[in-house]
């Protein structure tokens, strides 16, 4: 059984004190790499964590800053502090081979690292992955009026289906995105892939998962596609389906 403990923290970039829970097993090390505004108790990354302790596996889950138990404002949070908080996590804690999985946003932050991090990739797993999103799921689709309260006020609370409290999406978040930006060019990873999203999804429509594939350069990507799924993809289904792509991976 999963035991509840009190989180253990590293220090990132900026004294930024990140949590984590670590669970110790055999190689390849697992990390999962959270959505926006999401935390590290969420229904994806404890089945994870269970299905690494049934094979065996270490595991990773943990808060980006300005989420759940780590340090700083989450209006504070940019793309690419989020990708430094990641790349602490497994240069300070994981030795050897990583699976990397992200969801949503994590999805985003899981290619970065593994593209910074390429030689130790054994494979990558996005759910609703959703690399860009600062720009072409929030910037480019914005109203005029939301636009020039961002770029005049610097913030927006735009209602959450998933929740009471509403997303806050600075304008330091969307312009910094523009840095981490990659379905512009070929995202040169060259190890396993799998994608997994939901055809109902409203948030990352399904094709994000075919833009990706069309631009890793690995040999060995495979989509699957839920057809009753939404975003969040954390059905029991689902979650089978993605305990048997680790199986398959490791």
């Amino acid at each position: 059984m999963i035991q509840k403990n009190e989180p253990k923290y590293i220090i990132s970039q900026d004294n930024r004190r990140i949590a984590y829970h670590k669970t110790l097993g055999k190689k390849p090390t697992v990390v999962f790499c959270g959505g926006f505004m999401s935390d590290m108790e969420g229904t994806k990354a404890l089945s994870l964590e269970q299905t690494c302790l049934e094979l065996g596996l270490s595991y990773i889950r943990f808060d980006y800053s300005g989420h759940g138990q780590s340090s700083e404002k989450f209006s504070e949070g940019t793309i690419g502090k989020w990708k430094e908080d990641a790349l602490a996590i497994i240069d300070q804690l994981v030795e050897g081979p990583l699976i990397i999985i992200g969801s949503s946003m994590g999805g985003w932050i899981g290619l970065l690292i593994s593209l910074a991090r390429k030689e130790r990739i054994q494979a990558f797993i996005g759910i609703a992955p959703a690399p860009d999103f600062t720009r072409a799921l929030m910037w480019d689709i914005f109203s005029p009026a939301v636009q020039k309260k961002l770029i005049e006020e610097g913030i927006y609370h735009q209602p959450s289906e998933y929740s009471e409290e509403p997303y806050t999406i600075t304008y330091d978040l969307i312009t910094e995105g523009n840095d981490h930006i990659l379905l512009n060019k070929p995202i040169e990873l060259e190890c396993p892939v799998r994608l997994f999203h939901g055809a109902k999804d409203h948030d990352v429509p399904a094709e994000w998962s075919t833009k990706i594939a069309d631009k890793i350069t690995s040999k060995d990507v495979k989509i699957y596609i839920n057809e009753i799924g939404d975003h969040r993809l954390s059905s029991p289904e689902d979650l089978e389906r993605l305990k048997q792509a680790l199986i398959e991976l490791i």
